[in-house]
């Protein structure tokens, strides 16, 4: 590319000489509500999260997937007070990691990016291994490749004017809504069961008689179902991208939270009254039972708007966590070169091309790796970062934090107390080996943050909030 910030190019003489080059830049302000919205909204993903994650939920709650899905969705409304709150405090393309680490701690702000890390790179490959499932009706492909060339083309379209990504993303996120239409339509108009099954919770067992689902695997459910509504927190992510972001970004997260949940939810419900059997149900052959409830042609055509949903997935991952990587660059994560080569900014697009690509490749890679078992380790990350999310909107209104301007949360600090403690429940709930895996992370994450981070504390994860923005608004 010829069109990139070249590390030889002048910089500002008060910067440090380890800081990237695009140090001196921000990104461009180009969104309002109608397209952040678009984006976080492609970002939840709900059809892809309605065809590919919530089958494996199906799986292991049957008809008790719709209410699990339902507390999750309840939690998050006090997730998203937390996000907003937080992220109008603290506006920066970092997320979660520039919230916990300027309002509690640099040591906490890094806890919170490594468990950032963890969900950033490993969902998306997971979300693009299914695209070959739902193009079959037209094509047979490798799963792997097919997944691979997702992640390739996601790279691509990362690279580009992010408004322009918003309205691709915007024509696509529509083939979802219709096609999870399409899905609540027919599961509404072939009911086979009463809606108290709904709360009377059963799945089939090993030989088709039914089973009880009890309310300790509902809990246990609720950080695979934290996962399947996750997305809607990218609002905080384009903190620096959006105008006025002090008031966008409450409106785009609220905006996308409930928009996301009753397109997933509402098809859910549908499919657990509608399934043929207990069997079926918990068998999560959604595209069989479309199939078996219309006609090839529909079926065919859902299929196809679920591939372009895992498309649009991927592509805005693929932009929302190349701005991750970004902002750890300018905050000085890394050692000078690594920092220098994310905090590159196109010229042309204004976009991190480098930590698109080191974002959007590696992913294309994992498609050749068996990442299903790496499931629970995401749901538990997500729990876990939304926990510190929680216990930072704790500290908002304290010392100087009080007076700054920011959307304050109602019913504070009621709503992040609860949350708190139902999401510790909750990560009590989860597998021994998820929450090793996940603690094993975490603990060589700290060991970098000891013997690196902490020595170059005067120069090194400096977490840095845009001097246009550190003002506040009106």
């Amino acid at each position: 590319m010829t069109d990139i910030l070249r590390a030889a190019e002048p910089r500002d003489p008060a910067l440090p000489a380890d800081q990237p080059p695009g140090a001196g830049r921000t990104l461009k302000r180009s969104l309002g509500v109608v397209g952040g919205t678009l984006l976080t909204l492609s970002c939840v993903t709900p059809a892809s999260s309605l065809f590919v994650l919530v089958p494996g939920n199906f799986a292991l709650l049957g008809t008790g997937t719709a209410l699990t899905i339902l507390v999750a969705v309840v939690l998050c409304i006090g997730v998203a007070f937390c996000y907003a709150e937080l992220g109008t405090l603290v506006p920066s393309s970092g997320g979660e990691y520039a919230m916990v680490g300027t309002v509690v701690s640099r040591f906490g702000g890094w806890l919170v990016f490594v468990q950032a890390l963890i969900v950033v790179m490993i969902v998306p490959p997971i979300i693009a291994l299914g695209t070959a499932d739902y193009l079959a009706p037209i094509v047979h492909l490798d799963p792997r490749v097919t997944g691979a060339g997702v992640m390739l083309l996601a790279t691509v379209m990362g690279l580009l004017d992010l408004r322009a990504n918003a309205w691709v993303t915007g024509v696509f996120l529509v083939l979802e809504v219709v096609a999870s239409a399409v899905v609540a339509g027919l599961g509404f108009g072939h009911s086979t069961r009463p809606i108290s099954s709904l709360w009377h919770l059963q799945m089939a067992g090993p030989h088709g008689a039914a089973s009880a689902v009890g309310a300790g695997a509902v809990v246990a459910g609720l950080a695979a179902a934290l996962f399947v509504t996750q997305g809607f927190s990218t609002a905080v992510y384009l903190n620096e991208e959006m105008e006025q972001p002090r008031r966008t970004v409450v409106r785009t997260m609220l905006w996308t939270l409930g928009i996301g949940s009753a397109v997933i939810l509402v098809p859910v419900v549908a499919i657990t009254l509608g399934a043929p059997s207990l069997s079926a149900l918990t068998g999560g052959d959604i595209a069989g039972m479309v199939q078996g409830w219309s006609n090839s042609a529909i079926g065919t055509f859902v299929s196809l708007c679920i591939a372009l949903a895992i498309i649009n997935a991927a592509i805005v991952m693929v932009i929302q966590n190349s701005r991750v990587l970004y902002a750890s660059a300018r905050d000085t994560t890394w050692p000078a070169p690594v920092n220098r080569a994310f905090g590159t900014l196109s010229r042309r697009y204004g976009s991190p091309w480098i930590a698109t690509l080191a974002v959007g490749v590696p992913g294309a890679v994992l498609c050749f790796v068996p990442v299903d078992a790496l499931n629970g380790v995401t749901g538990v990350a997500v729990a876990a970062l939304y926990g510190f999310v929680a216990f930072a909107a704790l500290m908002t209104r304290r010392g100087g934090h009080k007076a700054r301007t920011a959307w304050r949360m109602p019913l504070w600090p009621v709503v992040p107390v609860i949350l708190l403690a139902v999401l510790v429940w909750v990560l009590t709930q989860q597998t021994a080996q998820d929450l090793v895996i996940t603690a094993a992370i975490t603990a060589a994450a700290a060991l970098y943050w000891l013997f690196y981070l902490r020595p170059r504390a005067a120069t090194h994860w400096v977490i840095a909030v845009p001097a246009d923005e550190a003002e506040g608004e009106a």
